[in-house]
Formats: structure tokens, sequence, C-alpha cells
């Protein structure tokens, strides 16, 4: 009897094992493929060569193991093979609107597969990875286009696993912009896609950093978004965040009111918005449940789901810890900083939930506009002088002068005097008032150019754009800083002796002076001071400090020439 029951016992604890581990290896099996996922989920808009022969690999196997080699290599999409060579840079710009026009529609954002709870997991990730690697060949195909600049886009499949979650979650589609050039940041295929999952979904565009818009320019806005039946709310996370802090923000009069009834121009509060979030994801739920519901379910209360979705660096995070009165999301000035997608409850009736900050594919913009917008990280930007000069070409020369306290170059003689300043002009001036020298000895431009691109972002220099079919004559006599043209146009009568001085002060550059200890010297050398007992040193020659006399504060080029050598003398000295 005793080895029978120990028989029984032993065999009901392998079972019990056998059972353990087929579970235990389950488990593993969901937990490789989610590690796996979450090991890659980096934010990333370009690949090396590598990289990308790695991923056309992936992509041919994949295609061909399913089948769709055939319908992906065909596309319906048209390549323009006109020569372009000949073209004027005014043709060549219409020539490309023309194409952007052309192809808008086939720049969408990509779709998540149809699925459904059956589906295995290793199903599931095979179709959205099939999926997504069709919408990149649609794009690369749009690139293979001469005429159309494709924008550097997100190119991580599990950042947009993160979007696709979040549109399915929320009621509510909340779409972050910045108020200083909303079309920029806004999407609008996303706003079809959202549709496309759900009829009754509503999308709103929240108009962040509405406080550094002047309010004729806000109006401006306004009224162009009640035009086109565009739901917008303006909004300023930084001011509501001062509010919960107890800090006070210097705010223009809220007695100014619009023209036209009805026009929402103020800028929310924190409760203001979190009333307005909450009763229109009401009424999409209310939308989409009175075709089926009864009068009784309907007067109950249900929890509904809004989501933050947007470009990196626009304010997502900073809104939603505005909101939630504490800091639940890291914010960070480096776009990029949430990774996942994240569910916050802010009372038993509404829910809120941030996405990561996604790079929509886009035409015109380049990657320097990209740069000077905070849509791309600062600290790894390689050419510091060309995201400057979209800095420059957007901020009035005078409100540079004036920020930063520095004396820019007059424009030659030839050239127009109205024109923006140029990076190198703004750089160079830019280190010799704060002094900033590399270990080379050459001003350090880089530094100053990350500051620069670092205060427009924050607000600190001055600039919007106007709604579509706006002309910048509408906002004459405003206080603006837009950068028009008849705020850049210098003083042609005090261009001489600042200019001069400015000379005299790169060429001290290397002695670490400021402005005024430099001309303070300057002025006892010319009167013949005795109190000089130093040695004089002998200063290192460097182009870049080099005077000229046209009086626009560019550098001249000095031509060094070796002395003759005289080799017959050589030669007969050789023979004696």
């Amino acid at each position: 009897m005793g080895g029978k029951k120990e028989r029984t016992e032993g065999l009901g604890r392998a079972l019990i094992r056998q059972q353990n581990r087929k579970a235990i290896e389950a488990k593993e099996k969901g937990r490789a493929i989610h590690l796996q996922n979450r090991k890659v989920l980096e934010s990333y808009t370009e690949i090396n060569e590598i990289d990308a022969i790695i991923d056309k690999s992936d992509e041919a196997s994949l295609l061909l193991s399913s089948g769709a080699a055939s319908d992906a290599g065909s596309s319906d999409l048209l390549i323009s093979a006109d020569d372009a060579g000949d073209m004027t840079a005014e043709e060549r710009r219409q020539a490309q609107k023309e194409e952007e026009a052309l192809y808008a529609s086939n720049l969408k954002v990509p779709r998540r597969p149809p699925w459904n709870s059956n589906m295995s997991v290793e199903e599931l990730d095979a179709n959205e990875k099939q999926a997504f690697l069709e919408w990149r060949r649609k794009l690369a195909r749009l690139e293979e286009n001469d005429m159309l600049v494709l924008t550097p886009y997100e190119k991580n499949l599990d950042i947009w696993r993160q979007l696709w979650r979040v549109l399915e979650r929320s009621d509510l589609i909340v779409m972050v912009v910045d108020a200083r050039d909303p079309f920029f940041y806004r999407c609008p295929d996303l706003e079809e896609y959202a549709l496309e999952i759900d009829e009754h979904k509503r999308t709103l565009l929240l108009v962040n950093k509405a406080d550094l818009l002047p309010f004729n320019i806000r109006k401006k806005w306004a009224e162009y978004f009640h035009q086109h039946d565009i739901l917008f709310i303006f909004w300023s996370a930084k001011a509501a965040s001062a509010a919960i802090e107890g800090k006070t923000l210097i705010q223009e009069p809220e007695s100014q009111e619009s023209d036209l009834p009805g026009l929402d121009t103020r800028i929310y509060g924190r409760d203001e918005l979190l009333t307005r979030l909450q009763a229109e994801a009401e009424s999409v739920v209310a939308a989409r449940e009175r075709p089926s519901s009864s009068s009784s379910t309907t007067s109950e209360k249900r929890q509904v789901t809004v989501g933050f979705v947007g470009y990196p660096n626009v304010g997502k995070s900073s809104t939603i810890n505005a909101l939630v009165g504490a800091k639940r999301t890291g914010v960070t000035s480096t776009p990029g900083k949430t990774k996942h997608f994240q569910t916050l409850i802010i009372s038993d009736e509404l829910v809120l939930c941030d996405c990561p900050g996604l790079v929509f594919p886009s035409f015109s913009s380049s990657r320097h506009e990209m740069v000077a917008c905070g849509v791309l990280p600062i600290d790894r930007m390689t050419q510091h002088r060309e995201a400057v000069q979209v800095v420059a070409n957007r901020v009035a020369r005078c409100e540079l002068e004036r920020i930063y306290n520095i004396r820019l170059p007059n424009p030659k003689p030839y050239e127009p005097q109205n024109r923006p300043p140029t990076s190198y002009e703004l750089l160079r001036a830019y280190c010799v008032s704060r002094g900033h020298v590399a270990s080379s000895g050459l001003p350090d431009e880089t530094r100053a150019a990350r500051q620069m691109l670092k205060d427009y972002i924050d607000g600190k220099l001055p600039h919007f754009e106007l709604p579509p079919g706006m002309d910048t004559s509408d906002t004459e006599g405003e206080d603006s800083g837009s950068g028009s043209d008849e705020e850049e146009e210098p003083e042609p009568s005090s261009g001489s002796l600042p200019d001069r001085r400015e000379l005299e002060d790169l060429e001290e550059f290397d002695s670490g002076l400021k402005g005024s200890k430099v001309v303070k010297k300057r002025e006892n050398k010319k009167e013949g001071s005795h109190k000089q007992h130093k040695k004089p040193q002998r200063k290192k020659d460097r182009s870049w400090r080099v005077g000229n006399d046209g009086g626009d504060g560019m550098p001249a080029i000095r031509v060094f020439q070796k002395p003759a050598v005289n080799f017959a003398a050589i030669s007969a000295s050789g023979r004696g």
C-alpha cells in the first residue's frame, strides 16, 4: 500500500511540474517578445548605411515569405523624370509645390492591420511588421522623386505601436501643437486615421505656448480655425504650472474681445481645460451610444479617456503634469523623453493618456528647420550654422541686437539693406560679446549656436507664423517679433563707428576682455600713457580677425606669398 501511494504521489508531482513548466515556458516566450520590443524602443529618424542594408534584407525576406513582394514592388506612384537642372530657383520652388500638392494624399501615417483577440502574439507581431514595412516602401518611392523633399520621420515600429494603442483607447484625441507655428506640428492624416478607427472620435487642437503670441495674432489664428471648423483651445502649460506653484506670470489683460461672436481667443486655465476636455469626450461617447442605447443607460456617468499626441518637445508631458497637478511624466528640453504611453487617472470620470512624441512624415521642412523648432535634438546637430540661419531669417535684426545686446554688421552697399543677418555674422557677434573661445583660440560657434537655438525654442527670441493666406501687412503697427522688412532695415547713418569698434573688439577677442575694457585700454594707448611696463608679446596671426575697409564687419582674405629663391646664386656659391 505504501509503495502504491508513493507512486501515485510521484505521478501527481510530475504532472504538476509538467504543467508548471509549460506555463513558465509560455510566460518566458511572451516576456522574450516583450523584452525584444522594449530593447529597441528608442526613437530614431535617420539610419546609417549598415542599418539600411539590414532593414532592406529583413524587409525582402518578410515580404517574400508572405508572398507580397510583387504587390509591394508595384506602386501606383508616378515618378517625375523631367530634367529640372535648367530651372531657376523660383521655377523649381513652384514645381516643388505642385509636386507636393499632387502627392499629398500619399503622405500618410502607418495604419495598424486588423486584429482580434484570438490572434497569437507571433501572428499579430508579424502582421504589424509587414504593414509597417509596406508603408516604408511607399515613402521610399516618394523619396525617389527629385522634386520632393521628405523630412526625417519616425522609423521605429514600436513607437508607432504606442500611437496605435493610444488612438484605440481614447475617446477624444488631443493634438498638442506649438502656437508659434501650429500647422508645422499638425498632422491632418492622423485626424483621418482616428475617424477610420471610430467615426465618432474627435480631434482637438491644443495650441500650447499661446502666451507667446500677441493678442492680434492669436485672434487671427482663432478666426482661421473657426472658418475651417477646426476644434481648438489656446493653452499655456508653463503658465498653468506656475499658477500651481503659486507663481504669477506677466499676462496681458483678458478684457480684449473678438469681433466675431462665439470666437474663443482666451487662454484656458487648468480647471477650465479639464472641464472642456471631459465635456468633449462625453459628447463623443454619447454620440457613439445614441443609436443603440436606451434613455436609462445614457444618463449614467461613464469614464472617458483623453489621449495626447503630437510631435516631440511641443509640451505634451508638461501639459499632463499641469493637469494632474504633480510631476507624473518626465519633462526635458531634449525631444523623445517619453518612451511608453502612460495612463493617468484624474477622477472617476476622466482618464488621460500620454503618447510618446512622433515625427510624422511631411514635405518642405528641412532637417535644419526641425532642429531649430526642437523636433530633433539640438545636441546631435552637426551643421550648426544652417540651423542658426533659420533663426536669423525668422527673428528681426533689431530684436536680436536688443535681446543679446550686440551690434550686427551692416549689409554691404551692393546687398539689400533689409536682408537678415547671416549665421556667420550672428555667431561671431555673439561670441565676441560673450567671450566664447574654443580650445583652438577661435570663437566657439557650436556653443553659441546651441544657446541661441534653446532661446529660440523657449520663446526668448520672439517669432511666430501667420495663418495661410495672410500677408505681413495685416499686422503692421502691432508689436510683433516676426521680423518684418520694415523692422529689419538698419540705420545707415550710424554704421561706420560701431563697425570700427566691432572690428577692434574682434582683434582683441583672444585676450578675453570685455568690450568696455578693450575700448578703455585703447584710449589709454592713444593718450600715450607711460605706465605700460609690460613686455610686448607677439600676437598669434589669426585670419578670422583680419579687418577690411568695406565697413561690413566681414574679415578679408590675407594672401601670404613665400619669397622667391635665387637658385642661380645658390649654384654659383656651391661651385666656389
